[in-house]
């Protein structure tokens, strides 16, 4: 995955913004204050900080050191680690619930995917939840390339673009790019793995996961895979 967002970290908090929809969405599977809640691909750290000033012990890994620097100085009670989630280290700990907020599993191929479903298992408590969203790639399958909305922020100076200008069962190709003032700051390409709603769910099934709710967003719409729109779902350890 590499440093993916680091060259746009000024930018960051305007074009991916802490969302109150989200965090209300995640309390609800958290359990008490006091349990211990993993956020994987934490970026800033938003989410993890405000697990912890709710009572929570909180913990956030991402790949990116910008990012984990911004969010340890920003939120000094919460333990944030700079590795890659292929790093069976992610999850030294049991905890409540383990959460995936972005399209962060995308990166992942298919064999890392899998033990990393086997490892999120291992660490849950009983009882425990996972909860991650993705893309929803069982529309975007149907498509050879596909771009996203332009984002527009600071007053509509700034522009942040994306887009799959190639999709196949095996791969999309993932390109960014972030314009200001009429100048490109930032470009950057990605290679992601697509995985349809059936496939996370079979993965889980063979883990064990007893599956909770499929979403098209935090805000508990109901997913329909025909349409272009998120994926957001959550499984529980029995």
């Amino acid at each position: 995955m590499g440093s993916f967002y680091s060259e746009f970290a000024p930018y960051y908090e305007q074009i991916f913004p802490f969302r109150e929809e989200v965090y209300a969405f995640l309390r609800k599977f958290s359990g008490d204050p006091g349990e211990h809640i993993l956020d994987m691909g934490c970026g800033p750290g938003h989410y993890c900080g405000r697990f912890y000033d709710d009572g929570f012990i909180a913990e956030g890994v991402d790949l990116d050191p910008r990012m984990i620097e911004a969010a340890s100085g920003a939120y000094p009670g919460v333990l944030f680690r700079c590795l890659d989630l292929a790093d069976p280290a992610v999850f030294d700990g049991r905890f409540r619930m383990i959460c995936c907020v972005g399209n962060v599993l995308a990166h992942l191929k298919r064999s890392t995917l899998s033990a990393l479903v086997e490892r999120v298992h291992a660490a849950l408590e009983p009882g425990g939840c996972w909860i991650f969203q993705v893309v929803n790639w069982d529309y975007l399958l149907t498509l050879s390339d596909y771009t996203f909305p332009e984002k527009k922020i600071e007053g509509g100076d700034v522009s942040f673009f994306r887009s799959y200008p190639h999709i196949s069962g095996e791969r999309a190709d993932f390109d960014v790019r972030l314009v200001a003032g009429g100048r490109t700051v930032f470009e950057e390409s990605a290679t992601l793995y697509p995985t349809t709603s059936d496939t996370y769910c079979n993965l889980h099934d063979r883990c064990g996961f007893i599956n909770e709710g499929i979403f098209a967003g935090f805000d508990g719409s109901v997913f329909t895979k025909e349409k272009n729109s998120g994926l957001v779902m959550v499984f529980r350890k029995s």
